[in-house]
């Protein structure tokens, strides 16, 4: 779990956006009762992640990774001087390899397409000046704003107003626990001999892995020996980095959708999420549906859908 903790305020940070609407009666078999789609987006994939491009202020497109599992959106501190940017405190960022000071400014506005995105702050990640191919991340305040919908056969992202969204499709909803900064679900690993283990999970579009599971879930069911994992060397995240081992989940039930041949990181340090979490769920897993996150009703639907 990657947390904000607000040191000038101690409060949470506040998300405000604005949108544009335009007209559009069904999307992706998902039908809109109200028609409240606000701006459609190509993205990219860079080693499986998903990179949104967008205007800061007015500036010149810059790409951003998409990540559920960030609780401040970000900007790369390069960016910081000539966006003119008023100083607006610090945060703690909370990762895989521990904590990070970040100093936050306000006034940023980001244009996806049509739409408009004023997040209250964002901050300047230091240990983010070493990354050079990305100009920053949008985090979970995103997808407080929008209902997010990512199709991986098109490379499109779609924003919809989630004032009378309504979805109409065939997908499976699964439900998301929002009492964190994180979004939360259940999942389950069946097991060849008909067992199944079952976990609570942080949803994290910016893992490119399947699943990433903690040390102390994985040493209780014994995962790391029974999906044959070999030697993995570091996991590499904000805060540091973590010693992992690397292997495939054969199944990973998401509700009732399944994904197949999944990814996975078993840590061997410590945890990718937050206490009580068994890990997290990232992209590679994610990439074999076609994903609608509705933070507003608490749930994602999973649509299936090959990966490009």
């Amino acid at each position: 779990m990657k947390a904000g903790a607000d040191r000038t305020s101690g409060m949470r940070i506040v998300v405000v956006a604005f949108a544009m609407f335009l007209i559009s009666p069904a999307v992706n078999g998902a039908e809109v009762s109200t028609n409240q789609l606000v701006a459609t987006v190509k993205f990219r994939l860079q080693n499986g992640l998903v990179m949104v491009p967008a205007t800061v202020n007015d500036s010149e497109p810059l790409s951003f990774l998409l990540d559920t599992g960030y609780s401040i959106t970000t900007i790369h501190p390069r960016l910081v001087e000539p966006l003119k940017l008023p100083r607006a405190g610090r945060v703690t960022i909370v990762g895989i390899g521990g904590e990070e000071e970040a100093p936050m400014y306000s006034g940023v506005e980001f244009r996806l397409g049509d739409a408009k995105y004023s997040p209250r702050r964002v901050a300047a990640v230091p240990s983010e000046a070493r990354r050079r191919r990305r100009d920053g991340i949008l985090g979970s305040g995103l997808f407080r704003r929008f209902v997010v919908q990512l199709d991986f056969r098109t490379t499109t992202m779609r924003l919809f107003n989630p004032d009378g969204y309504v979805y109409m499709g065939a997908g499976i909803k699964v439900p998301l626990g929002l009492e964190r900064e994180t979004p939360e679900l259940n999942a389950s690993i069946p097991l060849p001999d008909g067992q199944r283990i079952e976990g609570r999970f942080e949803l994290d579009t910016g893992c490119d892995d399947g699943v990433c599971l903690g040390r102390e879930f994985v040493a209780q069911h014994k995962l790391d020996e029974l999906m044959a994992a070999s030697e993995g060397g570091l996991k590499r995240g904000t805060g540091g980095d973590a010693r992992i081992s690397s292997g495939e989940i054969p199944l990973l039930r998401l509700g009732e959708a399944e994904a197949r041949k999944v990814s996975a990181s078993f840590f061997r340090d410590g945890s990718p999420a937050g206490a009580g979490m068994a890990g997290h769920i990232g992209m590679q897993a994610l990439r074999q549906f076609s994903v609608t996150l509705d933070f507003r009703r608490r749930q994602m639907i999973l649509e299936p859908a090959g990966a490009p």
